[in-house]
């Protein structure tokens, strides 16, 4: 008898929003914000508000004579059914009946899901990691906005479509879609990083990808859109002192020896506390499977909605699930650690950023610019990634062979040839701070390939833009901490 009540109460819910859209269209958008066709219990309201966001997508008025004609084009309900909804009085209160269709819903998915739990244990092939990972996924699905996911007609994928081109024209920016990589030359080639693409930046130790991938998300913090860095190499504190030098301009060895006059602590405080209040969250574990990072973002995208994009630092510390032994295992496992991350970037609509080691046979090479096939350990790595994104600095080989020769002097005995070596080092060292580096797009799976010159500050860690004339159509983002004392703080460009 409770089942049979609670049933007709959700019936003349739902009878009552869909009058009051029907009487005051620019209720839709409200109500659209929140519940999905599948969210209505009643296929006669299902149809009809599925008729309203078809209407409301080719820009036609949503009220009774609309429906009506459209439902009658398609015979979707009886006629009486729809008679019914148009005698129902309109609600005040379209608030609080969003919020219990919407309840209604997720405990009618709820129950559903409880039935494929006790389906799940009693699979016997199917180990109790893959079933825990199965119910979180579709647990955050439940919580998050639009999480059904099913077929899409080609009609709906076009007027999708259309509406991302009418945004785009609107905005006026004919080079950025996704989220601003801080290069511009970078972002005429890619876009920008966008939503469910997984990228990868693979270098060999020492090139600077960590500093990279921190230049690059400081554009998106600084427009209050949250990023998440799982730093299995390096602890949280590391990382912020190297995001305060390239903010401050404060050499990065001045800060961590803690060599600041008034005016660079006066810059680091301000600096400081603008980071503060940067949504950034940094999780440091040294050791993380694909299923726990899965677990990790699944749970911070549901806390801050506004999460933009994630960050792994670097791959191949990862762990997959499972053991796995015998020739091939590691291989395995980076395939399954890849193409976790893509699904992962896709489920939850953000760009995931991979950093990752590359093979030792690059340093064999004349040349040394990294290819794909130096990607450490798998080439599932090439297939599941969206960009494929190479840093290279050739001072950093340069300066490894005067360091050999000088290595090579001073075991041959030859003291004044290691003095004249060290003085020549330590003098191109003082007088060369800013070097020339490279961004390789050697996979661009929407766009071209190609290669992007940029430089690479030394005392503050900062990859930049070379410098060019300003281009047609493209506003890079504001990146500066500003004080309200002009006189203590200068503007800092990144």
């Amino acid at each position: 008898m409770k089942n049979n009540d609670s049933s007709a109460q959700i019936l003349n819910i739902e009878r009552g929003l869909i009058a009051a859209i029907l009487f005051d269209e620019e209720i839709f958008s409200e109500v659209n914000d929140s519940l999905a066709i599948e969210d209505f219990l009643y296929p006669s309201h299902q149809k009809i508000y599925d008729v309203c966001c078809e209407l409301k997508a080719q820009n036609t008025p949503i009220n009774a004579d609309f429906v009506r004609a459209r439902l009658q084009e398609k015979k979707a309900i009886p006629d009486e059914d729809f008679a019914q909804i148009l005698a129902t009085s309109p609600i005040a209160n379209i608030e609080a009946y969003i919020k219990e269709i919407k309840n209604a819903s997720i405990k009618r998915n709820l129950a559903k899901l409880a039935m494929n739990i006790a389906t799940l244990t009693n699979d016997t092939s199917l180990q109790s990691e893959d079933i825990l990972d199965n119910i979180e996924k579709e647990v955050y699905a439940l919580s998050s906005k639009g999480a059904q996911v099913d077929f899409k007609h080609s009609k709906q994928v076009v007027l999708e479509m259309l509406e991302s081109i009418k945004e785009l024209k609107e905005r006026g920016n004919n080079i950025l879609v996704g989220l601003d990589t801080g290069f511009m030359r970078l972002n005429r080639y890619t876009t920008g990083f966008n939503a469910g693409e997984l990228i990868v930046i693979g270098a060999r130790p020492s090139m600077g990808k960590t500093a990279l991938f921190l230049n690059m998300i400081q554009h998106t913090i600084n427009r209050n859109e949250g990023v998440a860095v799982f730093s299995l190499e390096m602890p949280a504190t590391h990382l912020m002192q190297r995001m305060l030098s390239s903010l401050t301009s404060i050499p990065l060895h001045d800060l961590r020896v803690g060599r600041l006059d008034d005016v660079s602590l006066e810059k680091l405080t301000i600096a400081m506390d603008k980071m503060a209040k940067r949504p950034l969250y940094i999780d440091e574990s040294s050791s993380l499977t694909i299923a726990q990072l899965r677990s990790k973002l699944r749970k911070l995208k549901t806390k801050e909605p506004n999460l933009k994009m994630a960050v792994i630092d670097y791959l191949q510390l990862m762990r997959g699930s499972g053991l796995r032994r015998g020739d091939g295992a590691r291989q395995e496992e980076i395939s399954e650690i890849s193409r976790g991350l893509k699904t992962l970037a896709r489920d939850l609509e953000i760009p995931i950023i991979a950093l990752s080691q590359l093979n030792r046979v690059v340093e064999t090479r004349e040349d040394k610019r990294p290819m794909l096939s130096d990607l450490r350990e798998s080439g599932a790595i090439e297939q599941d990634a969206d960009v494929i994104l190479f840093l290279y600095r050739d001072d950093v080989y340069a300066r490894r062979a005067d360091r050999e020769k000088i290595a090579k002097a001073k075991r041959e005995g030859k003291d004044d040839e290691v003095k004249k070596l060290e003085e020549a080092f330590l003098a191109r060292e003082r007088e060369h701070t800013i070097e020339p580096a490279e961004i390789i797009i050697a996979k661009n799976r929407n766009g071209e390939t190609g290669t992007v010159d940029i430089q690479f500050n030394k005392p503050f860690i900062r990859f930049e833009d070379k410098e060019k004339p300003q281009e047609l159509n493209y506003a890079p983002t504001d990146t500066r901490i500003e004080s309200d004392n002009s006189d203590v703080i200068e503007t800092i460009q990144i």
